[in-house]
């Protein structure tokens, strides 16, 4: 197994591929080893000393560290602990399958959907590809509230990538959007 890596915006966090699907649909977010107990692959990946968070996309799996640590360090052994995992056979994450988005219903159903809509053709793709993901949180009196995730959060760029280019293309197709706010979870 050949295990790629890909750096990120974010100089903390690096993109492990490994040329096979990591979760079937959605992402999965895991900022501190607490978080992790239903994912093996998470769990693995924590056990290596200086990993302060794990994000898990389709075919990526997003690595954060702590300060006090180098990557030269740590990434051999976090690339061992991702081939360990695939050669395991185990699931990324045990059980159920990460929940949906909920639907939104109310005098702003419409707006939201437009909403969720470029959020998933033309955003998302986009912080995909620098390891991370956004997830859609609310909208209310035209200020959409977002959360970034892997590689995303807390990147030095991430709040130039809300402000000026996700705020700038909603409120572009969006009439009703007037801010994008960030919101931590």
């Amino acid at each position: 197994m050949f295990i790629q890596t890909e750096s990120t915006p974010n100089p903390a966090t690096l993109k492990f591929l490994p040329g096979q699907t990591v979760l079937e649909a959605g992402t999965a977010d895991f900022p501190n080893a607490d978080t992790a107990k239903k994912s093996p692959l998470a769990g693995r990946i924590f056990a290596v000393e200086g990993v302060s968070g794990v994000f898990l996309g389709n075919d990526f799996v997003t690595v954060t560290k702590s300060e006090e640590v180098d990557w030269d360090h740590v990434k051999p052994a976090i690339l061992g602990a991702i081939m360990e995992h695939f050669q395991s056979g185990a699931a990324a994450i045990e059980g159920e399958s990460q929940a949906a988005h909920a639907e939104h219903d109310g005098p702003d159903a419409e707006i939201v959907g437009q909403i969720k809509d470029l959020l998933d053709t033309r955003v998302r793709p986009a912080v995909a590809q620098d390891g991370g993901d956004i997830t859609f949180h609310g909208f209310e009196r035209g200020v959409v509230y977002l959360h970034m995730q892997g590689a995303c959060a807390g990147c030095p760029s991430s709040t130039l990538t809300l402000k000026m280019g996700i705020e700038n293309l909603l409120k572009h197709y969006i009439p009703e959007v007037t801010e994008v706010r960030p919101v931590a979870v």
